[in-house]
């Protein structure tokens, strides 16, 4: 197959094929956020291991890297990029020919953005694709959302952010929106209502025991395969989601081993199996915005001394197995997650839930029950090939 490349104007859009490409690829955030004060570097590492030849992705899908270049006065300069990958685990749970494209970044100049995305979809096409939807970095446990409502604050810990140009410029393009999602801010001064408290107390009584999660050996492990079960069974239906394989999951695990609060982490148990969790982190985006992307020695000293400063947290699951339900599982969880949160020597002042899909009534329910106020909203985005 003939890779793909494209020319507009004095930038060429072409695939990114070798090492110094990659380089390239990675160095794309910097110059766009170069003098936004919200953005928070993502971790160079977190990135560049999607590309590699053992990538877990690529034993169920393929994807194409693609970076938008020109000539300056330092010589060339990437000052775009995208992805292109087709998720066979996706094509095969939807039953249509649905692509993604993902990693996007790009200056602000339509006609460049307007080309990654036109690369982007040939080369889908070119691979059989039918539509292609994004941003989705590879899947949505990874990354995915354009923020299109919410720009005054950056984004907590493990949540998208970009330029306000982002949206406009694919709705320029052609592209249709595929869905909304939400992020909720809760306040913890206020408390909950007490309906949250009579929650758990039916939980209790129902034999439901709740726990903070372990983080140490084998029971850590034994925790994480519980949840990957649980989490699995749970979100079997979201929106442009698939299982994750055990190896990525503990993997993913393994990397916030170390960052949990166990007090804002709570897994609901009935008869020793677990039916339901809340997990929640502190916001560690306040301290990873001093490292620059590389936890070197030096960066690391930086996250440990900024990590004092955290004093609010995201919340990125609230769940329970359907059945659970009725025995106010969900309730219970809240409850003592806004109690950990509350705990005496917790820096927290506020928790961000979400993202919340927009067709997620029941979840959103919720949340605005217990005090949640939409902060930000979020897009997906379609168009067919």
């Amino acid at each position: 197959m003939t890779m793909p490349s494209l020319q507009v104007g004095s930038v060429t859009i072409r695939p990114v094929l070798s090492a110094g490409d990659l380089e390239m690829f990675l160095d794309v955030p910097q110059l766009v956020y170069a003098n936004d004060p919200n953005w928070v570097q993502p971790l160079r590492s977190s990135i560049a291991k999607h590309f590699k030849p053992d990538a877990p992705f690529l034993r169920y899908g393929k994807l194409q890297a693609f970076i938008a270049t020109r000539t300056g006065k330092n010589g060339t300069e990437a000052v775009g990029r995208v992805v292109a990958a087709i998720n066979q685990r996706l094509v095969d749970k939807e039953g249509q020919q649905v692509g993604l494209f993902g990693f996007f970044e790009c200056i602000e100049e339509f006609e460049i953005a307007e080309g990654l995305l036109n690369i982007a979809s040939d080369w889908l096409r070119q691979n059989g694709m039918t539509m292609v939807r994004g941003p989705i970095d590879l899947s949505t446990h990874i990354n995915c959302l354009f923020l299109v409502d919410g720009f005054d604050t950056g984004p907590m810990v493990m949540m998208p952010y970009n330029p306000p140009y982002y949206p406009e410029f694919v709705e320029r393009a052609g592209w249709q929106k595929a869905k909304d999602a939400y992020s909720y801010l809760i306040e913890l001064g206020p408390g909950l209502p007490a309906t949250f408290k009579k929650g758990y107390d039916i939980a209790v009584k129902s034999g439901i025991n709740f726990r903070t999660v372990h983080t140490k050996g084998g029971a850590f492990q034994k925790d994480a395969e519980s949840l990957y079960s649980l989490f699995n069974t749970t979100f079997s239906d979201n929106y442009s989601s698939t299982p994750r394989s055990l190896e990525e999951f503990l993997e993913e695990a393994q990397d916030l081993q170390q960052l949990v609060d166990p007090d804002v982490f709570l897994i609901a148990e009935h008869n020793g199996k677990a039916v339901g969790f809340w997990m929640g982190l502190p916001d560690y985006n306040m301290a990873l915005k001093h490292v620059n992307g590389k936890l070197n020695w030096l960066g690391i000293l930086k996250f440990l001394w900024y990590r004092r400063q955290i004093d609010q947290g995201r919340v990125l699951v609230v769940c329970s197995l359907p059945k659970y339900r009725r025995k106010m599982v969900p309730l219970g969880l809240i409850y003592l997650g806004m109690v950990g949160a509350l705990m005496k020597g917790k820096p927290y002042k506020r928790a961000e839930m979400g993202f919340v899909y927009e067709d997620n009534m029941p979840s959103r329910k919720l949340i605005e029950s217990a005090g949640g106020q939409i902060c930000k909203t979020y897009r997906i985005y379609e168009k067919p090939l």
